[in-house]
C-alpha cells in the first residue's frame, strides 16, 4: 500500500495571530467605510432606528455611527472624542455627564443618542469663545479654585450655565438648589458654590468693570 506523506504542521506564533487579526480588521473596516454611499440610498424599515446620524454638537454638524441603544454620553466620549463629558455613575445620579440640549441641562448617560437629532447639543468643549476666551463660569472656577479632583467639574459648569439661562441672578440658596442634581465625591460643595456664583457675577458684569475688587477685563 502506498504511503502518503503526513501533512506538515506549522505552529502559529503570537505574531502570526496578531497579524491575522489586524488584517481581518482592516478588511471589515474598509467594507464599512465604503458602504456609506449605499446606506444613504436605503430606506429605513418602519420602526427601525437609523444608525448613521448627523448631530449638532457645539455648533458643528457631526456625522456618527450610532447603535440604537447607545447613550449620548457614549457617543460624545467614544465616537466624537469629547471626553470633557465624564461618566461617573452611568445611572443619572452624579451629574458628571451633564450637557445642554437646547439650552436645558440633561444627564447624557440617560439620553439615547438617536433622540437628539435636530437638537443643539453643547458640551464643556463648546463653552469657550473661538479666540480661546473662557466662558464666565469657567473663569469663575479658575478665579476661586473651586474643585479638588475636578472630575465632577464639567458637569457642574454645564448645569450652572443652564441654570443661569433661566435665573441669571440667583442667591446662593437658589443656585445650590438649581444644581443639586450634581454630586461631588470630594464633598467640596462650599467652594463649588462660591466658584459658580463668581461665574454668575462675571456673566452679568460688563467688560472693564470690577467684581469684588478684581477688574473684569474679559475680552468681547
Amino acid at each position: 500500500m502506498e504511503d502518503f506523506p503526513e501533512p506538515t504542521s506549522k505552529a502559529l506564533s503570537r505574531r502570526d495571530v496578531i497579524k491575522g487579526v489586524i488584517a481581518a480588521g482592516s478588511v471589515s473596516s474598509a467594507g464599512y467605510l465604503f458602504r456609506a454611499s449605499s446606506v444613504h440610498a436605503q430606506v429605513s424599515a418602519p420602526g427601525s432606528v437609523e444608525r448613521l446620524l448627523t448631530l449638532n454638537v457645539n455648533g458643528q454638524q457631526r456625522r456618527v455611527d450610532v447603535m440604537k441603544q447607545e447613550t449620548l454620553a457614549t457617543t460624545l466620549r467614544y465616537k466624537l472624542g469629547l471626553t470633557g463629558t465624564k461618566l461617573g455613575c452611568d445611572r443619572s445620579e452624579c451629574g458628571a455627564c451633564t450637557v445642554l440640549i437646547d439650552d436645558v441641562p440633561h444627564y447624557s448617560c440617560s439620553v439615547l443618542t438617536h433622540t437628539v437629532r435636530g437638537k443643539k447639543i453643547l458640551t464643556i468643549e463648546g463653552l469657550a469663545a473661538a479666540d480661546g476666551t473662557l466662558h464666565p463660569v469657567q473663569q469663575g472656577v479658575l478665579d476661586e479654585q473651586g474643585f479638588q479632583c475636578a472630575f465632577c467639574m464639567s458637569g457642574y459648569i454645564m448645569a450652572t450655565v443652564g441654570f443661569l439661562k433661566v435665573n441669571p441672578q440667583p442667591t446662593r440658596a437658589e443656585l445650590a438648589h438649581g444644581i443639586s442634581g450634581n454630586l461631588c465625591r470630594c464633598q467640596d460643595y462650599d467652594k463649588i458654590l462660591t466658584a459658580m456664583l463668581r461665574g454668575a457675577d462675571l456673566l452679568r458684569t460688563p467688560k472693564g468693570t470690577s467684581v469684588s475688587g478684581v477688574t473684569h477685563a474679559r475680552r468681547a
